[in-house]
């Protein structure tokens, strides 16, 4: 077993003692500083100082202990179902911890090079290099719904293939791709979803989570379930990470080597993907940020995520 992916351990009364003294709009001013790794679209990564090589994501959605160690539970079996898929994951952990809130969960992983993320990767190789990269991570996609197709109807696993979420290691015998984004436990049994969806609204406003849930949440749990969606959200990633210039040649790649889809992706489905999924998260970040104004202006309280400034998509 590689370095990365031994098992990991935290300690959670340290956790304890880190969540009751962080400033969550100023991390890096708590009383056991911490520093922003990066932002996912729901929950933050950081590094917390004397707590070296381990990376983050607090989630500070739970009402009690007991609801926090399901959610953790959930967490572990998804990490063992993406491991019998085949994919490779850093060693992680969950503890969780009191909060002013309520129950902060947070999820430990292996803190990975951050040179070594396919998302800084495409910035600095030769688009040959770049290309074979996605080939495989391509390959690891195709294997997940392969798992799939064995183990239906009895179990059915989601991911997010956007390429910040892989990372190729360096100087590795191996050339190991892992996987890394864990923290929202996407898995139906028997065809039931089995995240409560309502915990991804939790850090929205109150009286505005019908509109998300209305128009937008069905959306976003059930794509990452389609094997053609999780590819197009891939080749749409390049938006993002601003290399447009990749977008046809790897739609060109993709659908020539999985072994599972069954019509190319062409170009303009990926652009409209893209302009959709835009508009998603913008309106969600808003949302948060209204949410936050609200809770420090006007509630006068701490408000408890840690919020990315304006993303550039």
């Amino acid at each position: 077993m590689n370095s990365w992916e031994q098992p990991l351990e935290v300690d959670a009364d340290f956790l304890a003692d880190f969540e009751e003294g962080l400033d969550p709009q100023h991390p890096e001013a708590s009383r056991i500083p911490a520093r922003i790794l990066g932002f996912g679209e729901i929950s933050s990564i950081f590094a917390v100082q004397d707590m070296a090589g381990i990376a983050f994501k607090r989630l500070p959605i739970f009402r009690a202990i007991e609801e926090a160690e399901n959610y953790a539970d959930m967490f572990r079996r998804y990490c063992r179902h993406l491991g019998e898929a085949g994919l490779r994951l850093p060693g992680q952990a969950a503890a969780a911890v009191p909060s002013a809130g309520g129950v902060a969960l947070y999820i430990a992983q292996r803190q990975l090079p951050d040179r070594d993320f396919a998302h800084h990767l495409i910035q600095r190789n030769e688009d040959e290099v770049v290309l074979s990269m996605i080939a495989r991570i391509t390959a690891l996609i195709d294997g997940v719904w392969a798992f799939n197709a064995t183990r239906k109807p009895h179990l059915e696993i989601a991911l997010d293939g956007q390429l910040s979420n892989w990372a190729c290691l360096a100087n590795d015998p191996e050339d190991r791709i892992l996987y890394i984004d864990t923290s929202t436990p996407l898995f139906r049994i028997e065809g039931r979803e089995q995240l409560d969806p309502e915990k991804l609204l939790k850090s929205a406003p109150a009286p505005l989570r019908w509109i998300l849930r209305r128009f937008f949440l069905d959306d976003v749990m059930n794509r990452y379930y389609l094997h053609r969606d999780v590819l197009i959200d891939l080749i749409a990633n390049l938006h993002k990470e601003q290399r447009p210039d990749l977008i046809a040649p790897v739609a060109a790649l993709i659908s020539e080597r999985s072994k599972i889809l069954t019509q190319p992706i062409a170009v303009a489905e990926v652009d409209r993907y893209y302009r959709s999924d835009r508009v998603i998260w913008s309106v969600f970040l808003a949302f948060r940020k209204l949410d936050r104004w609200l809770t420090q202006r006007f509630f006068r309280r701490r408000y408890e995520f840690i919020l990315p400034g304006s993303i550039k998509r």
